[in-house]
């Protein structure tokens, strides 16, 4: 099976929260992030995401996750594909839920919660919470502010340990 190329990343991190956060009312709630596994298909519609995240699950590279709330783990707020490098985490794929987009978003922080969970599995591997990823151009000073990402070179960014421990410790309180 050819390897699906990366793309850039095309996500706004909306806002840094410690969960995710109502839009319109300022609510949190506890979110819990899981392995996406083949039975989760019929939660994923493709008229619903940007991406093809049933090609995502087929390939042997790559893990992908979903972030649901506590209270409600049939809803996918948002999804992310990383890989492990050997000596960080790349993250080729990272998108809300087609609900958390746009200005009529109901959730804030779904971009945030998922860039965190990255750090935190770059941690637990021994890789000192550092990932990697492609942004699109236009997004990088972006990224370098909501994020503390860092370019490594062309379109290539990072995550360092000091950022990553700070997204971790925002989002994951154990």
């Amino acid at each position: 099976m050819l390897a699906n190329p990366p793309f850039p990343l095309n996500i706004e991190i909306d806002k840094l929260t410690n969960s995710i956060e109502n839009a319109i009312t300022g609510e949190v709630f506890d979110t819990v992030v899981t392995r996406l596994i083949p039975q989760n298909e019929k939660q994923i519609k493709k008229r619903d995401w940007q991406f093809n995240w049933k090609q995502e699950l087929k390939d042997p590279n790559r893990e992908a996750y979903k972030l649901t709330t506590v209270n409600n783990p049939t809803i996918i707020q948002g999804l992310l594909s990383i890989q492990d490098k050997g000596d960080h985490v790349f993250m080729h794929l990272i998108e809300s839920a087609v609900f958390n987009k746009g200005k009529d978003k109901v959730y804030l922080g779904v971009p945030g919660n998922l860039v965190a969970f990255a750090c935190r599995v770059s941690l637990e591997k021994g890789y000192e919470g550092f990932i990697s990823f492609i942004a699109k151009t236009a997004l990088k000073t972006h990224y370098e502010q909501t994020l503390g990402a860092k370019i490594l070179y062309g379109d290539t960014m990072v995550i360092d340990t000091t950022e990553a421990l700070k997204l971790i410790n925002r989002y994951f309180k154990s």
